[in-house]
Formats: structure tokens, sequence, C-alpha cells
């Protein structure tokens, strides 16, 4: 179990992110949205959220909180639990479980690995994931799966599908396409590849607020009052590719500077876990050079100043 070695007090928590919030704001410093999807290429990235999920079920947060917005890859983790449930270690003969140190859309690995994916978390990997939950059903009841999952996870039925956002993806996710097929020219498709895109633009197109990621994240983190959605094996396997596959080619830097497993998406939301301590989530749509929230990696690193959480001690 996580020992922290500096308990927070939740009142003092909750005056931190408030003064973190205002001078968020303060700086404007907020990075460019991912404009490469036009629906998310209109939204305003001087945004900012956090919620935190602390061990004992408190609840601290601060700015847009209730704001829904597209998790992204995010939803990486969720249905990556979702097939850990349903076909175990076979995944790994599909995927491997190494970083990429490569943008989330190369294809240059994929082509000199023969077509198996450095992890679950970059794209074409994440494709061979959602084609693994996919294989002998609909797509519908394959997005059924993940939906639920998280229901169950955040206990919050409100969870939905921005279908234009996963419209507008459909029309221009011309680098996903070519790398699911690709991925079928190796035979690492065991579906229609339109089917798994479809799939996996309108997993990437769930939305969701701060507070109802960091709800979900607690079963990950393995908090005491999580429902019991995963075992405590599978949870360390996500923290563990969270921590070094979560940010992309990003990953090392969001490890030194923050310490703890992270999943960040292009829509600017990160969950952040904190195992045994916390479920963090937070969003600013503006990213970084590396497709990660910029706002949002600064304020995981400020919060993790303030508490002493780290899994590096």
């Amino acid at each position: 179990m996580f020992v922290d070695p500096k308990p927070v007090d939740p009142q003092k928590l909750q005056a931190f992110v408030d003064t973190l919030t205002q001078e968020i704001h303060a700086q404007a410093d907020w990075g460019k949205v991912a404009d490469y999807i036009p629906e998310l290429a209109q939204v305003d990235p001087a945004q900012f959220a956090i919620s935190i999920v602390l061990a004992d079920g408190t609840k601290v947060a601060a700015g847009a909180h209730h704001k829904r917005f597209s998790i992204q890859s995010v939803s990486k983790v969720f249905t990556l639990a979702c097939v850990l449930g349903r076909v175990g270690e076979q995944i790994w003969t599909r995927v491997g479980r190494e970083p990429s140190g490569t943008r989330f859309d190369s294809i240059l690995l994929l082509e000199q690995e023969h077509g198996r994916p450095r992890n679950p978390f970059i794209n074409a990997g994440a494709l061979v994931t959602t084609d693994a939950l996919l294989e002998h059903r609909a797509p519908k009841d394959a997005l059924s799966e993940i939906i639920g999952f998280i229901c169950a996870a955040c206990e919050d039925d409100d969870i939905h599908i921005d279908r234009d956002v996963a419209q507008s993806e459909e029309r221009t996710g011309f680098r996903n396409i070519a790398l699911a097929n690709y991925l079928q020219s190796y035979g690492n498709m065991r579906n229609d590849p339109a089917l798994t895109l479809g799939t996996y633009f309108h997993q990437c197109a769930i939305e969701m607020t701060t507070d109802q990621l960091a709800m979900a994240g607690r079963a990950i983190a393995q908090l005491p009052q999580a429902p019991y959605v995963m075992t405590r094996a599978k949870a360390r396997r996500l923290n563990a590719l969270m921590m070094t596959c979560g940010h992309y080619d990003g990953s090392g830097d969001f490890a030194f500077r923050v310490g703890l497993p992270g999943k960040s998406g292009v829509g600017g939301g990160i969950l952040v876990i904190a195992p045994g301590r916390a479920s963090i989530a937070i969003w600013s749509p503006g990213l970084n050079a590396y497709g990660n929230s910029q706002v949002g990696t600064y304020a995981a690193e400020r919060l993790i100043k303030f508490t002493g959480w780290s899994v590096f001690g």
C-alpha cells in the first residue's frame, strides 16, 4: 500500500486548488487545442478544472469541474480494463508493454516491429485493444461495455458519447485509418478495420466532468471506498502502464515532474493516480508539444509538490 509521508488536510487542499486555479487563469499560458479534430478546434483553451477524491471519500474540486469534455485517450485506460477482464493475458500477444518514445499516432515503430504496437496507449495499440473488445460482437455492445464499466466505476449513470466529436473524428481520422489498415496488413486486426475504427472514434468521444473522472479513477487507485470493478492485480498493471506509457513520448517528463501514474488525452484531460491515497482528474484543453494538457501537467506538478504524493517517495 502506498504510504503518504505527509497527510493532507482537506481544507488546506481546497484552499490550495482554489489559489492554483486563480494563478493559472492569471498566467493565461494555455497551450494549443487539438485543432486537427474540428470539434475540438472550437473549444476555448482558457479553461481549467481539477477534482480530487481522497481515500476517505472526501472530494475537493475547483474551476470548471462540472463541465463535460471529451476524454479522448483517457478512455484507453477503461477499454484496457474491460479487455483484461474479457481476454486476460492473451492481449499481450498482440500488443506490447513498452514505452514507444514516438508520437501517439506514429507508424514508424509499427513498421519496424511487424505490426505489433509497443503499448496499448499509443493509437495503434489502442486500436488493437478496441479490436479485441469488439471481437464476435457488434460495436454498440463493445461501447456499452466500456460505458457500463465507467458508470460502475464512478457510480454515475450520466456518462455519454458526444456524437458530434465522434463524427468529426471519423471524417478526419486519416492517420488512425492508416494505422488500422497497416495493422490489418500484418494480421493484427480480427475485425473489419472500419468497424474497429468506428468503435474507437466513439470510445474516444466519451465525455465526462473532472468530478466523474476522478470518481472513476478510485478503482485504479484502489481507494477503500471504491466500487469493486477490478482486482488489485489489474489495478497494478494499469498503474504501471500509465506511469511508463500514459503520456506518449512525454511519459518520462511527466514521471520526472509528477512522479505518479497518469493518462492524458488530446481533449485536455489527465487522470492521475496516487495509489491508495487519491484519484485526481485535471482538464485544460490547450496542449503542449507532446499532445498532453499544458496547464494540466503544470497543475499536477504543483499539486504533488503541495501534497508530497509520489510513488518515488
